[in-house]
């Protein structure tokens, strides 16, 4: 049993972006399937699709490298964990890497970037940060 899956969904991120693999499986749920769109949308990765087993289903993320093999993913960092939630408004939001990184949130929209919350207007919970 795990404690906090979309940390584990990070760390495998993380693990297969720094041993250069092209794919990556993840146990599939709704906040892991709003952040991979986020990362999708942001640049961050190639595509995922969802594919359903007999149990909760499986998130196949198809990692981005650059022309020369190196990391499109350099750090993605977990910000708010199961025991100490981290809540930004929209006028708090951090500004990753001076705006060459993003992070994540969950809101009323649902889970958004960054740069589309300070559009919308909305706060959330700050999921984690990516550059």
């Amino acid at each position: 049993m795990w404690s906090d899956p979309i940390a584990d969904m990070l760390t495998r991120i993380r693990n297969a972006a720094r041993v250069r693999k092209g794919r990556v499986n993840i146990p599939s749920s709704k906040i892991k399937v709003g952040i991979a769109q986020v990362l999708k949308d942001e640049g961050y990765v190639s595509s995922f699709d969802v594919i359903d087993d007999t149990k909760q289903g499986i998130l196949r993320l198809d990692l981005k490298y650059g022309p020369n093999g190196e990391q499109v993913i350099h750090s993605i960092r977990r910000e708010s964990k199961p025991g100490r939630r981290v809540y930004a408004g929209v006028e708090a939001l951090p500004n990753v890497m001076d705006g060459l990184g993003i992070a994540i949130l969950s809101t009323s929209l649902g889970v958004l970037s960054d740069r589309v919350c300070r559009e919308k207007n909305v706060g959330g919970e700050l999921i984690c940060t990516v550059y």
